[in-house]
């Protein structure tokens, strides 16, 4: 047994001091069972309502009232001009123009209307033989008043005066068919009286 009075000896300078015990590894804790296992699943989600393609879709609009109707389509629109006439037609249809002076002024104006644009001949003549026509009528026109007048005032005894205007058909007549026997040939003919209403 040592005697603690005694004196303890002295240390060594050149030795090392004693290393300390190393403190003991504590045991690895237990491995949980449940550690390594892979998480569970995670629940599927809720599935999305399936979208019914009319649902969003919006009303259709209500029929507004009907637009004013389209104008028919003019078939005359792109038509091309008639063609001019040919010289022997022109000269043709000029002459039927004084021609026609025989029935009234209805034939000369038909003609007129029609060819005025397609032969420069036949506009002149058939104008000319319209403006005597016209005056004839006038003529007959005139005659039937005043003869009627005459009439009432002579309480019919000058009522033979109606058969003049037999005189101013047969006037017309004569011309239009000199009108006509001049024209046919080529050459213009101008009445010796009328009043030239058309220019």
């Amino acid at each position: 047994m040592t005697d603690p009075a005694a004196p303890t000896p002295p240390s060594d300078p050149t030795q090392q001091p004693p290393t300390p015990p190393t403190p003991p590894t504590p045991p690895p804790a237990p491995e949980n069972p449940y550690s390594s296992a892979a998480p569970p699943p995670a629940p599927p989600a809720a599935a999305a309502p399936q979208q019914n393609p009319y649902a969003s879709a919006p009303p259709p609009a209500p029929p507004g009232p009907p637009g004013p109707p389209s104008p028919p389509a003019n078939p005359y629109a792109n038509t091309a001009p008639p063609p001019p006439l040919s010289p022997t037609a022109d000269i043709q249809w000029a002459s039927f123009a004084h021609l026609g002076g025989i029935l009234s002024f209805l034939p000369s104006l038909i003609i007129w209307l029609v060819f005025r644009d397609r032969g420069r001949f036949t506009n002149t003549e058939a104008k000319e033989a319209l403006n005597f026509q016209l005056t004839l009528l006038m003529a007959q026109v005139a005659l039937f008043i005043i003869v009627s007048v005459l009439s009432i005032a002579s309480f019919g005894l000058l009522s033979f005066l109606y058969s003049l205007s037999w005189l101013i058909w047969l006037v017309g007549v004569i011309f239009s068919i000199i009108a006509f026997a001049q024209v046919k040939d080529g050459r213009g003919y101008r009445y010796p009286f009328a009043i030239r209403l058309i220019k």
